[in-house]
């Protein structure tokens, strides 16, 4: 069972790099959300997948660097570095951590915590 989990972790996140929304959208139960702590409000996949596809034509350059990955009893917690580089921003470095919850071997909740002021900062240490 572990090694399945970090299997899927690590298929999850390299769909996530590769913006590939046909294949994020089959990690997900049907009525999964995506909950973000600076804003306290669940997405739905659909909308998710909005942002993911705003974010890789916004960034075309897009890396998920794990940290750490924690299995639990029904998922994993995650911290990552999501390191975003574009022309007109350049580089950018997003620290988040997720609690993922998988039901029936797809992702049921992801639970996102990180600060978005980390845009604004990397935008002023650019300047």
């Amino acid at each position: 069972m572990t090694a399945d989990v970090l299997a899927f972790a690590d298929r999850f996140m390299a769909a996530l790099e590769r913006a590939d929304a046909a294949e994020v959208v089959g990690f997900y139960t049907p009525d999964a959300s995506i909950w973000h702590n600076f804003d306290d409000v669940a997405q739905s996949v659909t909308d998710n997948l909005k942002t993911l596809a705003w974010m890789a034509r916004k960034f075309p350059s897009r890396r998920y660097r794990v940290v750490r990955r924690e299995l639990l009893s029904d998922g994993w917690l995650q911290q990552h570095v999501l390191e975003l580089d574009s022309p007109e921003t350049g580089p950018l470095r997003l620290h988040a951590c997720c609690v993922i919850k998988i039901r029936d071997g797809l992702i049921e909740r992801i639970e996102e915590y990180l600060d978005p002021a980390q845009v604004a900062v990397g935008k002023s240490a650019r300047r």
